[in-house]
């Protein structure tokens, strides 16, 4: 039976990019997965042709192989011919190498992995820098073998399955497919006397102790990279690397934003009538800060060189207060008395007083009026 396009079978256009095949390849996988389509051989028949479709579309040079030659331009060229007179196996090695595995002769990286270790800091440490104590937990390489995984005096055996290859060719039809090793694994060697420590794995589970020094004005998400302190490679094979990845705990007075500061500084109505002169923290000390009267809440004052010196820029940022004039609480008598005193004293003058008020007032009179008419 003759295949399907894979276009039609992901029901995209040729020139769909590759966040419309994701898209429509997984919907179709979700649609037709066998955990969900028990007992349906059709549904399973239709994941695999999706399938099918998206790894070839997928990778660009598969994609443009298709798109030239169709179908047949991944069979390859039996006679030798298309695609620069390169032979079958040639072909088939470019275009289905990394599904089946690494072609052969291809070197096997036996490099760690990387890993993520979280680092909260206060405010003031991340904007200053510190330096900060770390436990790890990790696997390192094992001290006995050398990270070798081979028991002392002995050495690991070529692998009779593969003859030191890491690869092992199995026919499937037309086709002769190249594998890893299903008993090294790809290494080319096994171990028949392992290492009684590390149980031939050549690492070991530990928590190491790190001291990471923290640039000044690091923030969150910001990277600090440790070289080699990942987890062993295999074999003996260099080790990965890991990565501090820094949160910045919340502040009790200060929000960051960038190199600038945010603080909210509460007045009292008289101050903010009358003005005065407010004592404001800053990192780096206290200042005084000039409030005129007649300041109404939400006004924004910004203290320049007062925030943050960035880890990748020279600059330093503001610190911007915004004020918020506070209504008394728990008022006594004689203070209460003395307020609508206060209160009444304004009667007639409003519009002096409450400008914003009797804007306001007006506005909401015409709109009323509006309806009314």
């Amino acid at each position: 039976m003759a295949k399907r396009d894979y276009y039609e079978v992901l029901g995209v256009s040729r020139d769909c990019g590759d966040a419309d095949l994701k898209k429509a390849y997984r919907r179709l996988a979700m649609k037709y997965h066998p955990d969900r389509n028990a007992n349906d051989a059709g549904a399973e028949e239709r994941f695999k042709e999706a399938k099918e479709a998206h790894d070839v579309l997928s990778d660009a040079k598969k994609r443009a192989a298709y798109d030239q030659f169709g179908h047949a331009g991944l069979e390859g060229a039996a006679a030798g011919g298309g695609f620069g007179g390169a032979g079958f196996r040639d072909i088939f090695d470019d275009v289905f190498g990394d599904i089946f595995g690494a072609r052969a002769g291809a070197a096997r990286s036996n490099r760690g992995v990387d890993l993520r270790h979280p680092l909260e800091l206060d405010l003031e440490d991340a904007v200053a820098g510190t330096t900060a104590t770390l436990r790890v937990p990790s696997r390192v390489r094992c001290e006995q073998c050398s990270g070798t995984g081979v028991a002392a005096g002995k050495s690991p055996v070529t692998c009779s399955t593969c003859e030191g290859a890491g690869q092992v060719r199995v026919q499937q039809g037309f086709f002769s497919i190249q594998q890893t090793c299903p008993r090294c694994r790809g290494r080319g060697q096994v171990i028949l006397d392992p290492c009684r420590a590390c149980r031939g794995e050549g690492w070991v589970r530990e928590t190491k102790t790190l001291s990471v020094k923290i640039p000044a004005g690091v923030d969150t998400g910001d990277r600090i990279r440790l070289a080699g302190e990942g987890e062993p490679g295999e074999r003996g094979g260099a080790p990965g690397d890991l990565y501090v990845e820094v949160v910045v705990r919340e502040h009790d007075i200060f929000v960051r934003d960038g190199s600038n500061l945010y603080c909210a500084v509460p007045i009292s109505f008289a101050t903010a009538a009358l003005g005065g002169n407010l004592e404001i923290p800053t990192l780096n000390g206290r200042v005084n800060l000039k409030v005129p009267p007649e300041t109404q809440t939400g006004r924004l004052f910004r203290l320049r060189g007062k925030g943050v010196k960035s880890v990748r820029g020279q600059s330093v940022g503001d610190l911007v207060c915004k004020v918020e004039v506070e209504t008394p609480v728990a008022l006594g008598d004689r203070q209460k008395e003395l307020l609508r005193e206060f209160d009444e004293s304004l009667r007639g003058s409003r519009s002096t007083h409450d400008p914003k008020a009797t804007s306001w007032l007006d506005s909401v009179k015409r709109f009323f009026e509006g309806i009314a008419g």
